[in-house]
């Protein structure tokens, strides 16, 4: 209980001092005359802000429209870090004044009343300018990134891989989070982009929703276009099994999911729950597997790779789709060193970061070791897909949205 408090009175701490300095800030930017005006407009619109964002999750997302809940959450979120900007230019300048004031009752020396500019209207200005990059930064991720569709082309060679199967092509998608989507129609251009790719097999790798099946009834005509020669397969991740919602029954979430469940089957994707399929070609085969959320730390552990894997010992390629990443490092490589390639997606590298050919930074790579793009260890590969839609911050920064395209080759 303690701990609690302690931890409330610092979050609202911080707060405080946020908006105490965002105002500071603003009102050296306004004629004195509007001082009072701007004034009701910057506090009212701070408590509206504060009150949507506190009492959204809990009760009004029953009644407001996804995409209300969505932009005024990333305004909150815009305008929170712009004043975390000005309170990094202002407090150590306030700090810096109550130590001249302190050692001014200890001196009698007089100070010289200064002209033009004073130093804390140009900070305050200063700051603003500032605060404006990363503002302007975030809008643009929104307005223009969100839908900014991105195709990486990936080739693996493999030794042991069928020679029926050379040239096998897959499309990766991953972490579609359909609840978070605000419009259909850059959707459906990509759908009919990847289509055109004639891909052997489409394999999704989970996150269909953010948390409740309803999210996907107005997508249904767009994903169901989605083909390819040998199917598409698809598994969960953590978002799809209602875990972050109060239900109000057990048997509730257990409907969610089950809706779930026939949501893949109206699409025409096959959903493996610890499974695996084998795929033949000219008397050759391949296996996908299939497996349930296997997540690190906090995330819940619901995938068997033992049980998905049974039965494909004498096949001689394996692809495993296991939707966290973290799942290499921790089971895969240690005790199965048959699987070839695993595909993975859920950090959506953070939505935010640096890719070049000089620099790949984001601060996903501080959570997983594995976090975007291609990586080995001996003879077994695993990517990781950077999602193709978004959670939370309905944009992207650096970190676009993907479609991954990724063909086998016999070495």
């Amino acid at each position: 209980m303690l701990q609690s408090i302690l931890f409330f009175s610092v979050v609202f701490s911080i707060y405080g001092a946020l908006e105490y300095y965002g105002w500071q800030s603003v009102r050296t930017v306004i004629n004195p005359e509007n001082i009072k005006t701007a004034k009701w407009y910057y506090w009212g619109l701070t408590a509206v802000l504060f009150v949507l964002f506190a009492s959204y999750r809990p009760f009004l997302y029953k009644y407001l429209p996804k995409t209300i809940g969505t932009y005024f959450a990333v305004v909150f979120f815009i305008l929170l870090l712009s004043k975390l900007v000005v309170l990094l230019f202002l407090f150590p300048e306030d700090v810096v004044r109550f130590f001249k004031f302190v050692a001014s009752k200890f001196s009698s020396t007089s100070s010289t009343p200064a002209t033009g500019i004073s130093r804390s209207e140009f900070l305050s200005k200063l700051a603003l300018i500032t605060a404006a990059i990363p503002a302007g930064t975030l809008i643009y991720g929104v307005l223009v990134n969100a839908y900014n569709y991105q195709f990486k082309k990936v080739s693996i060679k493999f030794p042991n891989l069928p020679e029926a199967f050379n040239g096998f092509k897959i499309i990766q998608l991953s972490d579609i989070h359909s609840g978070s989507f605000t419009k259909t129609e850059p959707i459906e251009k990509v759908i009919e982009k990847i289509n055109k790719l004639n891909a052997d097999v489409v394999l999704f790798t989970g996150d269909l929703v953010n948390n409740t099946s309803d999210e996907m009834d107005a997508y249904m005509h767009v994903f169901d276009k989605l083909k390819a020669r040998h199917g598409v397969f698809s598994i969960t991740g953590n978002h799809d099994y209602g875990d972050y919602v109060s239900w109000d029954t057990p048997e509730a979430k257990k409907a969610n999911f089950d809706k779930f469940i026939g949501i893949h089957k109206n699409l025409g994707w096959d959903l493996l729950l610890n499974e695996h399929r084998i795929i033949e070609r000219n008397g050759e085969k391949i296996s996908i597997i299939g497996i349930e959320n296997w997540g690190g730390g906090r995330f819940a552990k619901y995938g068997k790779l033992d049980v998905a894997h049974k039965g494909t010992e004498e096949i001689p390629f394996k692809i495993l789709m296991s939707h966290d990443p973290s799942h290499w490092d921790a089971q895969v490589l240690p005790k199965y060193n048959d699987i070839d390639l695993m595909l993975s997606g859920h950090t959506h590298g953070a939505q935010f970061g640096i890719e070049n050919k000089w620099l790949k930074w984001s601060p996903s790579q501080y959570i997983y070791k594995q976090w975007a793009g291609l990586y080995n260890q001996g003879k077994q590969y695993l990517y990781v897909n950077r999602g193709f839609g978004f959670l939370g911050y309905p944009g992207r920064v650096g970190i676009l949205p993907e479609v991954t395209e990724i063909t086998l080759y016999k070495a």
